[in-house]
């Protein structure tokens, strides 16, 4: 059999060794290190692992409404109406760019009759 440095390592894996304070703290140290290397390492697999979830989740839940549209609520004749008045005079919407806030803002909305949304803000 050839010589395998793990079989040295693990023949001696088990040899007490003298108490020294700096090879405590670096084995302590050492410790540490793999255990952030091992929580990144499951952060990016799990990452890696759902990276298609959301698209998965929305084609399964269109289908779900898909298959049990009968069970939805329909749709007055006043709301039909007002859609129907809205969509002609539809405008694209146009994406702009979000700062991220620190602080988080309270705001409340309201759908209005007509199917527009006003804001209002909430005083704590």
């Amino acid at each position: 059999m050839t010589v395998d440095s793990t079989l040295q390592f693990a023949a001696r894996r088990n040899v007490p060794v003298r108490y020294d304070r700096n090879l405590v703290s670096a084995t302590l140290k050492a410790m540490q290190r793999v255990s952030e290397i091992r929580a990144r390492r499951e952060k990016v697999f799990f990452k890696n692992r759902m990276a298609g979830n959301k698209e998965r989740v929305r084609a399964a839940n269109r289908k779900l409404v898909a298959e049990n549209e009968h069970l939805l609520p329909r749709q007055r004749a006043s709301e039909k109406m007002a859609a129907e008045v809205e969509d002609p005079l539809e405008v694209e919407a146009m994406e702009v760019p979000v700062q991220k806030v620190k602080e988080k803002k309270r705001v409340k909305q309201r759908m209005t009759l007509g199917g527009g949304v006003v804001d209002d803000m909430d005083v704590d």
